[in-house]
């Protein structure tokens, strides 16, 4: 099966930096997964899990905007209505890194139907703000010139990091490419969002399905204080895997396994809303 390939720009009478774009591949009678990005921002590190997915749900990518002044409740908002302008309106989320911020609120705006949600090197609230908080003082006045540089040297690494996901390799040109003094900008300013956003009280009263998975080597968002804050902080916790050879790009460095365990929750959950027996 070669799923249907749309992709679209929604526009709402914004400026160039303020447009969501949605990728969607797959049939609509298949489970909608919507892949939200991490700080990058965009869908030009998650090739390899998109192929590892195949046919077997409808796959939404989205790439946020370049904007500098979104809040997190923009952010979800604007999600939504993007979703909505392509007849999308329930689903299963996928937030991947800083997304964590922005599915909280989307599940409490009730304006997309969350069937579930899964979070890939994602949080509740971030273990470590600070973190956030500083690395938003240095970014912020690194000069472009330096993060080309940065990039040039991280695109001759990701050939080999991943060597084993050539559709990821394969789109780490266009992941360069997009790296202009305005994306860094707005990466500064998701790493404010980060910061400031403390979604635990949205997290108690969620009551869909939550699943997460995470690479075992991630100083970025280390996954032994972000599981500790998501079971101590969501109850409806389902499983947390951990992926032992894989980083905090998990998607990517764990692609097919992470595909496959994506898959599977989402077939054991709606087996179970569906009142099916158990095997065995």
């Amino acid at each position: 099966m070669n799923p249907e390939v749309q992709d679209d720009v929604i526009f709402a009478e914004m400026s160039e930096a303020e447009q969501i774009q949605l990728r969607i591949r797959g049939d609509a009678s298949c489970p909608t997964l919507v892949y939200l990005p991490g700080l990058h921002g965009d869908w030009t590190l998650v090739g390899s899990f998109r192929r590892a997915l195949g046919d077997r749900v409808r796959f939404v990518e989205v790439t946020y905007p370049r904007t500098l002044t979104w809040s997190v409740q923009d952010y979800a908002m604007n999600v939504e209505q993007a979703l909505a302008e392509k007849g999308i309106t329930s689903g299963w989320l996928l937030g991947e890194s800083f997304s964590s911020v922005v599915v909280w609120p989307l599940i409490e705006r009730k304006r997309f139907k969350v069937e579930g949600l899964i979070l890939a090197g994602g949080f509740v609230e971030h273990s470590m703000r600070w973190g956030a908080r500083l690395l938003q003082r240095v970014a912020g006045a690194v000069p472009l010139s330096l993060v080309t540089r940065i990039f040039f040297t991280y695109a001759k690494v990701a050939r080999f990091r991943y060597r084993r996901s050539p559709e990821t390799r394969a789109d780490i040109g266009e992941f360069i490419a997009r790296r202009t003094e305005l994306d860094r900008r707005a990466a500064v300013h998701r790493l404010q969002l980060v910061a400031e956003s403390d979604p635990r009280a949205i997290a108690r009263k969620v009551s869909v399905p939550v699943f997460a998975l995470s690479g075992a080597v991630d100083p970025i968002v280390p996954w032994m204080l972000a599981r500790r804050s998501l079971r101590k902080n969501c109850s409806v916790l389902r499983e947390y895997k951990i992926f032992w050879r894989a980083d905090h790009n998990v998607l990517s460095t764990a692609a097919d396994a992470a595909a496959d365990k994506v898959v599977g929750w989402i077939k054991q959950a709606r087996n179970a809303k569906n009142g099916a027996p158990k095997p065995g």
